[in-house]
């Protein structure tokens, strides 16, 4: 298991422990709330009404619980579980306990439903490397662990496949990890959908590789310097709301990226509070800043700036430095200038610096001054500003006081606001503009992006103890998000519940949201809180109080709102959100709304020198008091308002969430919600209530809530037969069944209430709970299986112990009577003498030994012939069986044969699919560049909209512009004329007064003398002037030192106010602390008690489990000794044993010299004896080991049977799992895709299987033909023993009767042996039990002195902790009194206070106590309320239940009393009976025992006789030969025996192994047959259900057909319906031409009416042009089609290619059509929307206006002439009369064009009747080329039913193949469908084409003669115009003049425009 498994799947061993199982079915284990912990588990022990007393697991205290505040806790089943929405038990304490154990486990992600929950780790975690990436790309969701990952792959594969667009929401608290995870998704998105690894796209923008990419993840460092800063919770926490967009292309490749940014928290950049930062780039640029940069900056140093409230704070782990060149670095990538660069860093020193400018109010006047201007002087470089203006615009601005302008003097406070609002402002705006410019380098490539994934990263839902108008906003959008989800998560339920075909009452559980997000955002009725606060900022004299007032009056009536209960200092007003009730605190809410900026001071910024604060600030001539429109005209989404426009903060929001809302409904959600374990940012820590509030938050709990509405627990119908049949074991029966009626007998058998459960086509559904009680009753019944299993066990093990005790117990008894005997007779004489005569006796009994020993040869013999026979029959059976496999091998090869037809057949099918996707991808190619084609149109028309607007607005601009300057030449005509006076004047006033100046020039050479003597008067005036000025300079200097020096006096006064306040604070903490931790004192003194008991019991359980471990090994060791012993003894019997064979020998050899006249022959007959017994000891060690070789060999070959039949099983289990496969890619067509390589990879395997299935039959076959092989052999060996065997049978006679002696000697010596045996093995138990007894008696010494010594430490370690724990009591206590001692004085005055405040606490706290016990109860009685209804209906089926099964159970009682007294008595009968068997069985063993030993005596007698025969064959000739010869002959003969024995023994075994074989594949081959039989009638059943679907197909294709026939008919139907639809157009015309003839009556509609009919003649001309145009294409293409038919007639092979071209071309064909019909549609309706479909042409021909600015500029011209006409009026009175000539000559006309019109009809209808013939011979062509294709599928579906029978012998694998035929078929056929309605389409769309163009021509010569009149009515104009510019005309007549020919212009341009496309 590698580092990132650890994270991802974590360790489940816990799930299937059976201790956890039975700990909580037995413990009743149950979640109870704790202070603590959040939850606790524990065990309920007692029920007291509404009381419950509950046993802790941890600590085992009782504790009472109320019953409602009880929680059901989920069987060990699912811990740990990956989906929460799995749990049968859903609620708080399950899906924290969930969370808690999977987050210490290292598993930060888990699915809740729709939902994905991560919990921070606060430490890097190993599961985001690329090979991570690698592992989720293309997986589905529930094939892996819970990820970031899985679910950005999601939404990205479902992006591909359903072409629509997806949004991931990443919500959560700051620091939660929000910022982070969206980076995961970029990081994942850049890596999976980037187009490096693809070819480039030729027409996409020059970009290097991944540039684009590179860029996307660069844009976030820009983001997070700018908008992120250091908050108490988070270091980076991102102080704005984001919704990145990145698009991409059809391939799937990224495109471009798109960034909107939602509630910049800007007051952050003017102030912050205690341990946190401002935003990052502050100090970025302070540390990281080059020394030209500084100077360039202004900057200084961190101290110096007010607005860094807390200076440098630094971020541990972070260098500033490293980070400012990052974002530079970043800056470069995103192809940002060095320009824009510096003027943002300009910016935000501008910022900082605005903060330090100073401000005081005058001595006598509240008026504000700035007595030192350097801040602003710095300010005004780095903006552009001049330094006099920027003050005079913030100290005294000018201030509108109804149409004239007043300079008002500001107060500090006001100077102070001002400047503070200007520094958010520019910051703002500063950030608008780079998110932008970061927008504009995101969408460089050219490339239209088909569709995107947006990812939404805003704070989430937030409940402070101060909530303000910022929180209000975010918690507002988080309703709106919350509800979105509740409406997806409803849309989805409802799909899944459709799917599976389930009956439930569908609740829309987004409507439970929408009263709250009334209460905020209503508009009226009664209005919102956001246009009540909208309506206060109207007002100037309103305030946040009468506010406040306002909202209570409108909503107090409202259910989610609520009066606050606190005091009025605290809270204004609640709202009761889905997450929880949230108090609002209204300060300031009127100033945050309107977000008021000083006009002059922004009126200046825009006119600065700085070109980029200039392009900041370009819109503030928009700007009216407010900062409403900030970067409208640049900002990507932005709308443009009207000039002057009043537009507040929370209009602004709402209508910008609004458009998120909208973009977040058009996509597919997908929800993240990010959770901070705890805030001290600790690893592997989490607090449950700082979880469980997130969880309420974030809307988890909700979606829980939700789920328990409907059946939260589904089970696919396999899993719940295979976990839960142990419940009804007789319901389902024997045989195949569907899992869907196995799970309906099941439900039926489980008696469980309909309500609680549904049953749907793949799935069972559950309420919650239902599955927790199914398994407390799975688990009672495995415990009472395994009860009884181990007591039978129990039984079976005494029963047989007793027997074997018995049978000792006989045995003790006959030794001991043997070894007493043996005692006494042993020295007796007389038993020496009659044991050395008895062996002699038997001498004379010889004879009839001999013949009983030829009875039992015949018997013998019998048998022999008895075992040949049934040789020979098994023979027979084995031949039968190998000609069975034999037919069994031909059939596998045929359906192997028959395999690999499918198989080709299959590739086809495959080939013919890519075939066709490629076709598919074409055409969407084809689509897609249409739609770019249509968006780029759509965009230019809206460009071109946007500059006739602005062009008509600066033409407004210019016409007053215009006025103003006529007005001001009048006035400067009048102010030169009488200049021309003054002049005059003042010509005489020069020559006066050069005369005085000669008079004047004669003084001066007088004053010039004085003036040489004042000159040197005045140097040493300078000189003391200049020592002035030093003095008066170095007075100044002074003068700052001393100010400055006071301001900083007064910053260390504030910060000591500061310092004092939070020492006070600190004492009252210390104070807390202190209770505290006598209070955690108190509670380890508890612990420790508890631990000591806890230690004292692990010590008893440690020590008795140390015991039992010293017994147990003690044992061991004594079970070992005597086992060594045991073997000993063997041994030494074995010795004993060979020690008295020697003597036996000895003793035989004196016999033998008693022996008078037959010595040699005893001799030979006493060695043969013995060498008789060694054989037997010999052969019988032989059968023992052929034995256990064959034993080896059946239990290999049961092996291989198993192996096979498991294969069997298998491959039974892959065709149930595939017929379900099918069903559901029968309902999921497009999962075929993903589907089919799994299907693939399984058929690979199965072949794979089937393989090694071959092989093994294979090997088995070399087997059994080697068996076969060596039974041959053996039978050939049988048949020579059995000559020997007669040969021999004569001798054993003659060797049987020494035989006998020796074995009765022999048996006296075992005798003798066993007693001693018996005596030692006595004495050795004696031995060995006095041994164990010592050993025992050690150990427990032992045992008992390490008890002894482990009690001593464990005490004197329990002493050193109480010392430890005493001493650190002591100096705790110490320091508790020096800190109490030190805060007596403080504490004596705050008692005062307390006792005052304690009371009104008290009562508070009493009533808030009361208030959230009420909240809490109402609470969980609304939460429970559904549950409690559930559990009343499940009780209430429990109850008759119970009731029913209580019935059934006194029926059981009384049949198991019956069936008990029927099992005791059959007991009894059994054991009596086992008895007699027992008895009969020993009797027999004993029986066949001896004969066993007679045969193998008679065999080995029978041997040596022969071995003697041939020994006395060989000794006729010469007697003499030694006795050593004979021996050594004898034993080359044993040697021969002993093999042939060996063989023989052999041969049998083998035949008993072949036998049992033989059997087994006897009743596998009827298995086998058996399940053959059943595929094939499957396979029977499947053929004709097949032969009946390709009769259905071709019934479908005759109905086809009929349809066809019927089309045709309707097609000469539809031509009457066009004659008429001919006449009706006609009364039409009439019509319109009659509403004409009253129209011309009035003048004043008839210019109107000249204006829509000039607009509609030139609109339909051109639509004229280009249906005849498409007209004539649609005729080639018709003609190319048929071309195509013919070459599909020619050829087969080639004909699916033209398919595809003709596929393709209609298309296109439909494409045009769909426009044709939209055109000619309606072209057709009646003149009421002619005006509409007018107004729509109007906007094509705009979009495709080339040459609009000359019209344009044409349009100017006549406007600012037809003004200057405008101030004559006169001359409306000759335009009448001239209108009136106008009229006459259009009633003319009008006449002519209804003459023009019949004659049009008349021609129409001729070639209408030629159309109408053409289309008769298409249709006829188009049924030729039906009948060809219904031919080949007669052909096809012949070749079908050829391939159906030879698939009929087909093994079960060639399903897979059969459904992929099966889905090309339906393939096939979707794909005729669309061909015959392409037909129809293409019928109807020509049909409609002629009726357009019939309707057109019928217009043109309307049109015609309407540009006639607008010829004339131009030459009118221009006369018009001629006479104006003389100047003739009066004001009237011009002005309508002007109309008239603003009017023809545009006609004319409209004239221009429509003969563009037409020659297009």
């Amino acid at each position: 298991m590698t580092d990132a498994d650890k994270f991802l799947y974590g360790d489940r061993s816990g799930v299937n422990n059976p201790l956890a199982q039975a700990d909580w079915a037995t413990k009743k284990l149950v979640w109870i709330p704790s202070e603590k912990l959040g939850f606790e588990a524990g065990s309920v022990k007692e029920e007291h009404g509404e009381e419950c007393v509950v046993e802790l697991a941890d600590s085992g205290k009782k504790v009472k619980v109320n019953k409602d505040d009880i929680q059901k806790m989920n069987p060990p089943k699912f811990s740990k579980v990956e989906d929460m929405a799995e749990l049968t038990c859903l609620n708080e304490a399950s899906v924290l306990h969930n969370l808690k154990d999977r987050y210490y486990s290292g598993l930060i992600y888990t699915y809740s439903g729709l939902f994905c929950v991560v919990i921070n780790p606060y430490k890097y975690l190993p599961i985001y490397s690329e090979d991570i990436v690698d592992m989720y790309k293309g997986k589905k969701r529930h094939e892996m662990p819970p990820h970031i990952y899985a679910i950005t792959d999601t939404s990205y594969r479902s992006m591909m496949q359903d072409r629509e667009d997806q949004s991931i929401l990443c919500t959560g608290e700051s620091g939660a990890g929000k910022t982070e995870n969206t980076k995961k998704v970029i990081q994942y998105l850049a890596h999976v959908a980037s187009s490096f690894k693809s070819k480039k796209d030729q027409g996409s923008a020059v970009l290097s590789h991944g540039e684009l990419e590179k860029q996307l993840l660069q844009a976030n460092p820009i983001l997070e310097a700018f908008g992120n800063a250091k908050t108490v919770k988070n270091d980076n926490s991102s102080r704005f709301g984001k919704f990145i967009r990145i698009n991409f292309d059809v391939n799937g490749y990224i495109v471009g990226a798109n960034i909107e940014t939602y509630l910049l928290e800007k007051s952050r950049a003017i102030r912050q509070a205690k341990d946190e930062r401002s935003f990052h780039v502050f100090y970025y640029m302070l540390t990281g800043a080059g020394d030209k940069m500084r100077s360039e900056l202004c900057l200084e140093d961190y101290s110096k700036y007010r607005f860094l409230s807390n200076g440098n704070v630094t971020i541990p782990g972070q260098q500033d430095k490293d980070m400012f060149t990052e974002t530079m670095d970043a800056f470069k990538i995103m192809s940002i200038p060095e320009e824009e660069r510096t003027g943002l860093l300009k910016v935000v020193s501008a910022v900082l610096q605005l903060g330090n400018m100073s401000f005081k109010k005058e001595r006598h006047s509240d008026q504000a001054s700035m007595p030192d201007d350097t801040a602003a002087q710095k300010v005004c470089h780095l903006l552009g500003m001049n330094v006099t203006d920027f003050t005079r615009a913030i100290l005294s601005p000018r201030i509108k006081v109804g149409r004239d302008y007043v300079q008002k003097a500001q107060t500090q406070e006001q100077a102070e606001f001002a400047v503070e609002a200007l520094a958010k402002a520019s910051y703002e705006r500063m950030f608008r503009w780079l998110v932008m410019r970061i927008n504009k380098a995101l969408d460089k490539t050219k490339r239209q992006g088909a569709s995107f994934i947006g990812i939404l990263d805003i704070a989430g839902f937030e409940i402070f103890e101060l909530n303000s108008f910022e929180q209000m906003c975010i918690n507002y959008t988080n309703e709106k998000l919350q509800q979105l989800f509740n409406h997806t998560m409803f849309i989805l339920e409802q799909e899944e519940y459709q799917r599976e075909g389930i009956e439930w009452s569908f609740i829309d559980f987004g409507l439970d949201l929408q009263p709250c997000i009334d209460l905020i955002e209503k508009p009226a009725g009664p209005p919102g809180i956001l246009a009540l606060l909208d309506e206060e900022c109207w007002f100037p004299k309103a305030t946040d109080k009468t506010f406040v007032e306002k909202v209570v009056q409108e909503q107090g009536g409202s259910p989610k709102f609520q009066k606050p209960k606190k005091l009025k200092d605290d809270v204004d007003f609640c709202i009761i959100h889905y997450a929880g009730k949230v108090d609002y605190k209204a300060d300031e809410w009127l100033m945050k709304n309107m977000d008021p900026l000083n006009e002059c001071v922004a009126t200046l910024l825009n006119q600065s020198t700085d070109k980029f604060i200039a392009d900041l600030w370009r819109d503030m001539d928009r700007i009216v008091g407010l900062d409403k429109m900030g970067m409208s005209d640049s900002m990507h989404g932005a709308f443009k308002t009207r000039k002057g426009m009043f537009r507040t903060v929370g209009q602004l929001y709402k209508e910008q969430l609004g458009n998120l809302m909208a973009t977040l409904r058009n996509t597919n959600p997908n929800f993240v919600r990010c959770i901070i374990p705890n805030h001290e940012k600790k690893a592997g820590k989490l607090e449950p209530h700082l979880v469980l509030d997130q969880l309420r938050c974030n809307g988890v709990l909700e979606g829980i809530r939700i789920c328990r509405q409907g059946f939260p627990n589904r089970i696919v119908f396999q899993e719940f037969r295979q976990r839960y049949e142990i419940l009804t074991p007789n319901a389902i029966p024997k045989g195949f069944m569907d899992g869907k009626q196995a799970c309906v007998l099941m439900i039926k058998a489980l008696e469980l209430d309909p309500n609680l459960f549904r049953i749907g086509q793949s799935k069972v559904f559950f309420r919650a709970g239902v599955l927790a009680h199914l398994e407390e009753e799975r688990d009672m019944k495995i415990t009472d299986v395994i009860i009884s299993f181990q007591a039978w066990c129990r039984g079976y093990v005494a029963r047989k112990a007793f027997a074997k005790r018995q049978q000792q117990l006989t045995a003790m008894k006959v030794i001991q009577r043997n070894c007493a005997a043996y005692l006494k007779l042993r020295n007796w004489q007389w038993w020496r003498l009659f044991t050395k005569v008895k062996p002699l006796l038997q001498v004379t009994r010889q004879e009839e030994e001999m013949f009983a020993k030829e009875e039992e040869l015949v018997k013998v013999k019998e048998k022999q012939l008895q075992a040949e026979q049934q040789l020979k029959e098994f023979e027979a059976k084995q031949q039968q069986l190998n000609a069975e496999k034999l037919a069994l091998q031909e059939q596998l090869q045929a359906e192997t044969e028959l395999c690999a037809e499918a198989e080709e057949m299959r590739s086809r099918l495959a080939t013919r699919k890519q075939e066709l996707e490629e076709i598919l991808h074409d055409l969407e190619a084809r689509v897609e560049e249409e739609e770019e084609r249509v968006t780029q149109l759509h965009t230019e028309r809206k460009k071109m909209q946007q500059n006739i607007t602005d062009l008509e607005q600066q033409l407004d601009e210019e016409e007053g512009a215009r006025q103003k300057l006529q007005l001001e030449k009048v006035t400067m005509d009048a102010k030169m004329k009488k200049i021309e006076e003054d002049v005059m004047v003042l010509d005489d006033q020069n020559n006066k007064l050069n005369k005085e100046k000669k008079l004047l020039e004669e003084r001066i050479s007088e004053f010039t003398t004085n003036l040489t003597e004042e000159e040197e008067k005045s140097k040493s005036l300078q000189k003391l002037k200049n020592k002035h000025e030093a003095m008066i300079t170095d007075l100044e200097d002074r003068l700052r030192k001393e100010e400055k020096q006071r301001q900083e006096l007064e910053k260390n006064r504030r910060k000591l106010e500061g310092d004092s306040t939070e020492l006070h604070d600190q004492m009252a903490d210390l104070q807390a602390q202190i209770a505290e931790l006598r209070a955690q004192l108190a509670k380890k003194e508890e612990e420790l008690l508890a631990a000591l008991a806890r230690i004292e019991e692990e010590a008893a359980a440690k020590n008795a489990a140390q015991k039992k471990i010293r017994e147990l090994e003690a044992h061991i060791s004594e079970l070992q000794e005597d086992l060594e012993l045991e073997r000993l003894a063997r041994s030494k019997a074995e010795k004993h044993r060979r020690d008295l064979g020697e003597e036996l020998e000895a003793l035989k050899t004196e016999l033998e010299d008693t022996l008078d006249s037959t010595a040699a022959q005893q001799e030979l007959r006493s060695k043969r004896e013995t060498e008789v017994t060694q054989l037997k000891k010999t052969l019988d060690e032989e059968a023992k080991l052929h034995e256990q070789q064959m034993a080896d060999m059946r239990h290999k070959h049961n092996q291989s049977f198993d192996e096979l039949n498991e294969q069997l099983e298998q491959a039974k289990r892959s065709k149930v799992s595939v017929e379900k496969a099918k069903q559901a890619l029968e309902s999921e067509w497009n999962e075929v895709q993903i589907e089919l390589k799994t299907l693939t990879q399984g058929k690979g395997d199965s072949e794979h299987r089937r393989k090694k299935a071959e092989a093994q039959v294979q090997e088995l076959q070399v087997k059994h033909g080697e068996s076969e092989r060596q039974r041959q052999e053996l039978a050939d060996k049988v048949a020579k023993m059995q000559t020997e065997l007669e040969n021999v049978n004569c001798l054993l006679s003659e060797a049987e009767g020494k035989s006998i002696k020796a074995s009765k000697d022999f048996s006296s010596v075992e005798s003798q042996m066993q007693d001693a045996q018996e005596l030692l093995q006595e004495e050795t138990r004696q031995k060995l039990s006095l041994s164990t007894r010592l050993r025992q008696m050690e150990d427990e010494q032992n045992n008992l002195r390490e008890m002894l010594e482990e009690e001593e430490e464990s005490k004197k370690n329990v002493e050193k902790q109480v010392y430890s724990l005493q001493s650190q009591l002591a100096e705790m206590k110490k320091k508790v009194e020096q800190e109490a001692l030190s805060l007596e004085g403080a504490e004596e005055g705050r008692k005062r206070l307390q006792r005052e405040m304690d009371g009104v606490a008290q009562q508070l706290e009493e009533k808030t106590s009361a208030y959230d016990k009420l909240d809490k109860t109402k609470n969980r009685l609304q939460q429970e309320l559904d549950d409690l209804m559930v559990d009343q209906d499940h009780l209430r089926q429990i109850v008759s239940n119970l009731e029913r099964k209580q019935k059934k159970f006194d029926q059981m009682l009384a049949e198991e009393k019956t069936i008990s007294t029927q099992y005791a008595e059959e007991r009894d009968r059994a054991e009596a009976e086992a008895r007699e068997k027992e008895t009969r069985a020993l009797t027999l063993t004993r029986d066949l025992e001896t004969l066993a030993d007679l045969k193998d005596e008679l065999d080995r007698a029978n041997k040596l006789l022969k071995a003697e025969m041939e020994d006395l064959v060989s000794s006729k000739d010469d007697v003499g030969k030694s006795v050593h010869e004979l021996e050594r002959s004898k034993r080359g003969m044993e040697q021969q025996l002993e093999e042939m024995r060996v063989q023989l023994e052999e041969l049998e075994d083998e035949l008993q192994a072949t036998e049992d074989a033989k059997l087994r594949l006897e009743v596998n081959m009827q298995a086998m047959k058996a399940q053959f039989d059943r595929d094939l009638q499957a396979r029977d059943e499947q053929g004709e259900e097949r032969r009946k679907q390709l009769v259905r197909q071709v019934r479908e294709m005759e109905v086809e057909l009929e349809d066809e026939r019927r089309q045709r008919s309707q097609a000469l139907s539809a031509k009457k319906k066009l004659e008429l639809d001919l006449g009706e157009l006609e009364a039409h015309i009439d019509t319109a031409n009659k509403g004409r003839d009253e129209a011309l009556k009035q003048l004043k509609k008839l210019q109107a009416q000249m204006k829509e009919l000039m607009r509609e003649l030139d609109e339909l001309r051109v639509s004229r042009d280009d249906a005849l145009n498409e007209a004539k294409e649609n005729e080639k293409k018709v003609k190319t089609m048929e071309a195509d038919a013919m070459q599909l007639q020619e050829d087969l092979a080639t004909a699916e290619r033209v398919k595809r071209q003709a596929q393709t071309e209609r298309d296109e064909l439909q494409d045009e059509i769909n426009n044709l019909n939209t055109k000619s549609s309606l072209a057709a309706d009646e003149k009421r929307r002619l005006d509409a479909r007018i107004a729509q042409l109007e906007e094509e021909l705009e979009e495709e206006q080339v040459n609009t600015e000359m019209v344009n500029d044409r349009l100017r011209r006549t406007t600012l002439q037809a003004e200057q006409l405008g101030t004559e009026v006169a001359a409306e009175r000759s335009t009448s009369q001239r209108l009136e000539g106008a009229r006459s000559q259009l009633d003319r006309q009008n006449k002519e064009l209804k003459l023009k019109l019949q004659e049009l009809e008349g021609t129409i209808k001729s070639k209408y009747k030629s159309s109408i013939a053409t289309l008769e011979a298409k249709i006829a062509h188009l049924e030729e080329q039906l009948d060809i294709e219904s031919k080949e599928r007669q052909q096809a579906s012949r070749l079908a039913r050829r391939t159906e029978k030879k698939l009929k012998e087909a093994l079960l694998q060639i399903d897979d193949e059969r459904r992929n035929t099966e889905q090309h078929k339906d393939q096939a056929d979707k794909l005729n469908t669309r061909m015959r309605q392409l037909k129809r389409q293409l019928e109807e769309a020509e049909e409609e084409v002629t009726r357009a163009n019939a309707y057109r021509r019928k217009l043109q010569r309307e049109l015609e003669d309407a540009t006639e009149s607008a010829d004339a009515m131009n030459r009118e104009v221009s006369t018009l115009k001629s006479k104006l510019r003389r100047g003739d005309l009066p004001f009237n007549m011009r002005r309508v003049l002007t109309r008239t020919g603003l009017d023809s212009d545009e006609e004319a341009d409209l004239q221009t425009e429509a003969s563009e496309p037409a020659a297009e």
